[in-house]
């Protein structure tokens, strides 16, 4: 599904579980394990290469940068916050290559027709122009309304709000987010 195909490529960003951030994406080896597991892996991609890890890591910026925006007014992530790409500059880039994605004309003629039929066909999109287009699908969608950023501590992913008073992305999270305002009670008061 396209969310959850956008979803895990924003979170390729992520908590390292020992107070800093970890990209997945950060080498072309992670990359290499990202696109077999991503769900587009036949997306075009004949060679995962760092250029290719580059421009899919400069794409993910300005996916994070709309999710900042489409978060407002709540917080955006932690990882995001001082770091975002211009809005501007990131609708752009999202725009340009989700553009990449091949259509072409295609003659259609059976043998019992009397004469042809021509349709445009959209090709498989390279890795870059699938994961842009899945972007611009979430984003101009209905699910964008319950995109947040989780506000547990130390946490930098996105989610989809399920319920209405749901605030971190998994229950793990949350467990942190009571323990630290357990321990800021009972430190501040002790």
């Amino acid at each position: 599904m396209e969310r959850d195909l956008v979803l895990g490529f924003v979170n390729t960003v992520r908590h390292d579980g020992h107070g800093g951030v970890a990209d997945d994406l950060a080498d072309v080896g992670g990359f290499a394990d990202w696109v077999a597991g991503c769900g587009v892996a036949d997306a075009g991609v004949a060679v995962v290469d760092e250029a290719l890890r580059a421009d899919v890591v400069v794409l993910r910026r300005a996916v994070r940068a709309l999710f900042a925006r489409a978060v407002r007014p709540g917080p955006a992530s932690r990882a995001d916050v001082g770091r975002l790409m211009p809005e501007a500059e990131a609708v752009a880039l999202l725009n340009e290559r989700a553009a990449r994605a091949p259509g072409v004309p295609r003659l259609e003629w059976p043998a019992e027709a009397d004469a042809p039929r021509a349709r445009f066909v959209v090709g498989e999109p390279e890795l870059g122009a699938a994961l842009a287009r899945a972007a611009i699908d979430f984003l101009a969608g209905p699910d964008r309304a319950r995109l947040r950023a989780c506000t547990a501590p130390r946490c930098v992913r996105y989610f989809l709000k399920g319920h209405g008073r749901q605030e971190w992305c998994k229950p793990s999270c949350g467990n942190r987010a009571r323990a630290a305002r357990h321990y800021h009670r009972h430190r501040v008061s002790g």
